[in-house]
């Protein structure tokens, strides 16, 4: 029998609630044994709902209190490099939720805190995961389009992300909280890190929304330069009131792929003959990536089980980050901006210099 993997969730929101909903119902060799979350009320609904005993206002008191393997950290970005080093100076392997954090020094600090005690880092990019994207990038890797020359990706969703996420010196803003999925993804599919990225953003509902975070933004779209010489595109909108709708098209030499589509899920409904056969979209994010979020968790219960290094780890975080530095670094300066110039350690990220 394999060795059941005690968790400690960090975070009791939304992703708390739908990693711990996955670990009850999917993974029975993963456990759900103390919750952390400094919202009392958060902290004891989430607690009820899926039975987790152990309930603590830090990450401090469950280690002081509670014995476990590992963590999932589900916390806003700029709280990811104290837990992770925290979790890590006591022993505990991580999963880490999108983005890894602020900026590279924090991902170096992530990386070298986990890396140096043998621990093991997971990101969170549940699209790894997803069925439809492993299968593509199986047969990209197989050579099946040819070398990719162009990729096109996009990631809209509904509903204003919370206040903090909606401000870049907290967030780094919708490039990150949002497209991270798919600074990643374009990166695996094509199998070349980036070079240059230019970034152009609108804001159309952020005042009648209640954001007004300044430089925040609900559209964007990047253009891509990779070293492989390949160019890409991405788009975001968020709120997207028409959906959760995340796709991506990939053109190699040879022909071109398609990775999901408008039509959302595969059901079709008939309720009247005045309206039709209706094909209805996603409706939110954890609809269209179920089993990819079910799947990541496996994997990493999994890995630390039998101390397998995860497939997606803190290289590809750290290369996400630089993409979200480089494209709101683009989007302040008017200009594209190559990569090179914010993977210098000597670079300080200007709109998050402390006053």
């Amino acid at each position: 029998m394999s060795k059941q993997v005690r968790i400690c969730m960090i975070g009791a929101g939304r992703v708390g609630k739908l990693h711990s909903g996955t670990l009850k119902r999917y993974v029975p060799d993963g456990d759900v044994v103390a919750l952390v979350d400094p919202v009392s009320a958060m902290l004891n609904q989430t607690g009820d709902e899926f039975g987790i005993d152990g309930r603590f206002p830090t990450l401090a008191e469950a280690l002081d209190k509670t014995d476990f393997d590992a963590v999932i950290i589900t916390t806003p970005t700029f709280t990811h490099r104290e837990l992770t080093l925290l979790a890590a100076e006591h022993g505990k392997h991580v999963f880490l939720e999108k983005p890894m954090a602020m900026n590279l020094q924090e991902c170096d600090d992530i990386i070298a805190a986990t890396e140096e005690r043998g621990l093991l880092l997971q990101l969170g990019f549940m699209r790894r995961f997803d069925p439809e994207f492993v299968a593509a990038a199986e047969r990209i890797f197989g050579g099946e389009i040819g070398e990719p020359m162009l990729i096109k990706s996009l990631t809209h969703g509904p509903g204003l992300p919370p206040a903090w996420a909606n401000d870049i010196r907290t967030s780094n803003g919708m490039i990150a909280e949002v497209n991270s999925h798919d600074l990643d993804c374009v990166r695996w599919l094509m199998g070349s890190n980036p070079q240059r990225i230019y970034l152009e953003t609108a804001n159309f509902k952020g005042v009648e929304r209640g954001a007004h975070a300044e430089h925040f933004y609900d559209n964007m779209f990047a253009t891509i330069k990779f070293q492989s010489g390949a160019l890409g595109n991405i788009s975001g909108v968020c709120p997207c009131d028409y959906g959760y709708d995340a796709r991506v098209e990939i053109v190699g030499k040879n022909g071109i792929m398609q990775i999901g589509s408008m039509q959302g899920m595969d059901v079709v409904v008939c309720i009247n003959r005045d309206q039709g056969l209706i094909t209805p979209i996603y409706r939110r994010w954890p609809e269209r990536f179920a089993w990819a979020y079910i799947h990541e968790i496996q994997h990493f219960v999994t890995c630390v089980q039998t101390g397998t290094k995860p497939k997606v780890g803190g290289e590809d975080g750290r290369w996400a980050v630089a993409s979200v530095l480089a494209g709101t670094k683009s989007m302040l300066e008017g200009r594209p901006v190559l990569l090179e110039e914010v993977l210098d350690p000597a670079w300080v990220v200007p709109w998050q210099k402390e006053d």
